[in-house]
């Protein structure tokens, strides 16, 4: 049983989270897919960005904006487990999953991912990553959770930080996606990881996927 957040660390080694399935695909703003490849590998020590203000804010924010949800959607009950890692597809035994929060349809036992995100617009064109829609990124991350733990359905739920001089506007939004809605993409995200992990365990080092500019 993983007690501490080291042990959780030591244990992220041995397979892919769902905050690093996009530099899997070279879609992280964060890492390239090699760079993941060193740090699974340990050629490479991966950065401590623990302490970092947006990372510490979101951190300290997650316990509310998770209690505030359970407030605004009693529909779901609402579970938290900090360091456990959740590995239920077979198919996949090196994906797993520590989520912001699990959920359970009170009235039809459906199972589901809390995913919790704060962010800062510092620019108008980010704005337009969260109409409709999230930043891939996260739409990725939101992808292997629902392979890693083979649940019905996710929900992301987005406080959206926005500073005008000394003022500060928050804006709040969710976004519900099915399994079967998105199982296509799942199937694709699957096969990139699995070949990404016989990469990390033959240490056969990945071709270098550059975003599309």
């Amino acid at each position: 049983m993983i007690t501490t957040r080291e042990q959780w660390l030591e244990e992220r080694l041995k397979g892919i989270g769902a905050s690093e399935a996009a530099a899997v695909l070279g879609l992280s703003p964060y890492m390239s897919n090699e760079e993941l490849w060193e740090i699974k590998t340990r050629r490479k020590v991966a950065a401590d960005i623990s302490t970092k203000p947006f990372v510490k804010y979101g951190t300290e924010a997650e316990a509310h904006l998770r209690s505030l949800f359970a407030l605004d959607f009693p529909r779901y009950s609402v579970g938290y487990s900090q360091f456990e890692m959740i590995r239920n597809n077979d198919d996949t035994p090196f994906a797993f999953a520590t989520l912001d929060g699990y959920l359970v349809e009170k009235d039809t036992g459906r199972r589901g991912v809390l995913e919790i995100k704060t962010t800062e617009i510092m620019r108008p064109y980010q704005w337009s990553q969260w109409d409709n829609q999230v930043p891939d990124h996260y739409y990725i991350q939101i992808l292997h959770q629902l392979m890693a733990t083979l649940y019905d359905f996710a929900v992301l739920k987005a406080q959206i930080k926005v500073k005008k001089g000394k003022e500060i506007s928050l804006y709040t939004r969710h976004y519900q996606f099915e399994r079967d809605e998105v199982q296509e993409d799942i199937d694709y995200l699957e096969k990139q990881e699995t070949k990404f992990w016989e990469c990390v365990t033959s240490d056969r080092r990945p071709e270098l996927i550059l975003p599309e500019i």
